[in-house]
């Protein structure tokens, strides 16, 4: 988890980060905690079992305002923004002329404004992207005095409404306005673990009392980017950079569900958006690679970037994510094969260190996504 950005800035939570003894490594330009002297594996399996705090200020925050801020968004999206009702959360992609991601993307409808959380590393690239296609139809704001908290668990919904009564009423991509100790929070019922879980946007200025607050809690730990990273891999979720890409179009990464259906072909508003037909195009005709789960036998960890080969020695993938599940207690990965090798149980070979290491195709997620749904 490296940076090449020589300019390094800091979350409002920095601070708080070291005086909790975390490993700092630079991310996306931030410097960022990786872990914390409970390391990794007990983060995760914590994260799994009660409540982990994340700082995922990093992220981009921006607001979208004025009467036509849904409709210039949807053209960028393959998603039903228009349709989004008040309070509620979507998951979208920007794609580009070729039917690429260019980045995925948290969208909800505020109210008054959309609320969009873009990628750390994408951001810069996002917010210019928008200014330049719909900056005349709606005011963008970036929200930079604003930070990101995420609190993931299955005790994450005992302890929002413990601090703020009525946050348990909240269900899966739903938001509210709601006050803890007097620190005013826009909070989302979601996150990146797979588990229940509020990721909260709330004034840097409250950042550091509101984190203290939230880690007060008996079931709350501070949980680091390295746990992060293995909770999504267990749950089947997508890193952009590795299993999204501009390369690749969200037909080819499995994520036809976020393709929204009055925005398909069949659809009341089709197409419309960067590299559209050539998506519908896909779905209709299929498409030669798909995203898939890849199980290791025994226990070394097949690493992104390992080449997938058949029994005969033929490349037919590549992994874009692999490392160990501390969950599932073995070594997990996803990757792109051709689609003739995409079934479930299908025998491949991952190439670690010149060795041939069998690999088995598997259905995602490894681990079930346990959102709180009512």
């Amino acid at each position: 988890m490296s940076d090449t950005n020589e300019q390094i800035q800091q979350t409002a939570l920095h601070d708080l980060h070291v005086e909790l003894g975390a490993k700092m490594v630079p991310f996306a330009g931030y410097s960022m905690p990786v872990q914390y002297p409970m390391g990794l594996a007990k983060e995760h399996l914590h994260t799994r079992a009660q409540a982990g705090l994340f700082d995922v200020s990093h992220m981009g925050q921006v607001k979208l305002t004025g009467e036509k801020a849904a409709e210039a968004l949807e053209t960028l999206v393959p998603v039903d923004i228009a349709g989004l009702q008040p309070m509620k959360q979507r998951y979208a992609l920007f794609t580009n002329d070729q039917g690429g991601v260019m980045d995925d993307l948290m969208v909800t409808n505020a109210g008054d404004h959309l609320f969009v959380v873009v990628n750390a590393a994408c951001k810069d690239q996002d917010i210019n992207h928008m200014r330049e296609h719909i900056g005349n139809d709606c005011e963008i704001k970036v929200m930079e005095d604003y930070a990101l908290l995420a609190l993931q668990g299955p005790m994450a919904g005992a302890v929002m409404n413990r601090l703020s009564a009525g946050t348990d009423e909240l269900v899966f991509m739903t938001a509210a306005n709601i006050e803890i100790d007097g620190m005013d929070c826009f909070v989302t019922r979601s996150g990146y673990s797979g588990e229940d879980g509020f990721e909260i946007s709330v004034h840097n200025n409250d950042a550091q009392q509101l984190a203290r607050t939230l880690l007060a809690q008996p079931e709350v730990e501070a949980i680091g980017l390295g746990a992060r990273d293995s909770l999504r891999l267990e749950c089947g979720l997508c890193l952009y950079g590795h299993d999204l890409d501009t390369e690749t179009t969200p037909v080819e990464s499995s994520l036809l569900w976020a393709l929204t259906k009055s925005r398909r072909a069949d659809g009341a508003r089709p197409g419309g958006y960067p590299g559209a037909d050539i998506i519908m195009g896909q779905m209709a005709n299929g498409v030669e690679k798909k995203r898939v789960g890849i199980q290791a036998e025994g226990r070394m960890p097949v690493r992104d970037g390992a080449v997938l080969v058949d029994a005969d020695g033929n490349e037919i993938g590549v992994v874009t994510s692999g490392g160990f599940g501390p969950t599932v207690n073995g070594p997990i990965a996803m990757g792109y094969v051709k689609t003739q090798f995409a079934t479930p149980d299908t025998e491949l070979f991952a190439i670690v260190r010149d060795k041939q290491v069998s690999v088995k195709v598997v259905k995602l997620p490894f681990v079930k996504q346990n959102y709180y749904r009512g």
